[in-house]
């Protein structure tokens, strides 16, 4: 109900919604990232055999850090629902796909992660995508 009520407001006034869009793109962006990293990290406590035995499933849900990452994920796809539903698929799509920047050097920082030079140029490419897209004209926003 509240979520509607700000919608509604950030509609009736463009500068509004350009800040709600803004700020709705910033968590998505955010969360996507942190949510992979903590389930990553998680999921390390846990046995290769995770994948063929169901029990392993429930005890790496109750895991502090993979539940964690779970809880972002979800908070993270609820934001991005009422992102999308102010923004166009083909602006939201590429510009969160910073995320899978962030997500990268996540790894190499926090999980030792060893990124080679080829991942770091496709990297490097998402991001300049995910640059060109945010100058665009989309929905309601623009530069």
């Amino acid at each position: 109900m509240v979520e509607k009520i700000a919608v509604e407001a950030a509609v009736a006034h463009p500068a509004k919604k350009k800040v709600h869009i803004y700020g709705l793109l910033l968590l998505v962006i955010v969360l996507k990232p942190l949510s992979n990293l903590f389930l990553a990290w998680g999921m390390r406590n846990f046995p290769e055999t995770l994948s063929t035995d169901p029990t392993m499933y429930v005890k790496a849900v109750i895991d502090p850090l993979v539940a964690m990452g779970i809880g972002m994920q979800i908070v993270w796809l609820l934001m991005r629902m009422a992102l999308l539903s102010l923004a166009d698929l083909s602006f939201v799509l590429p510009v969160t796909a910073v995320g899978y920047v962030i997500s990268t050097l996540l790894a190499h920082v926090f999980l030792n992660e060893q990124v080679s030079v080829e991942r770091w140029m496709g990297t490097g490419l998402i991001f300049l995508g995910t640059a060109l897209v945010g100058f665009t004209l989309r929905n309601g926003v623009s530069k």
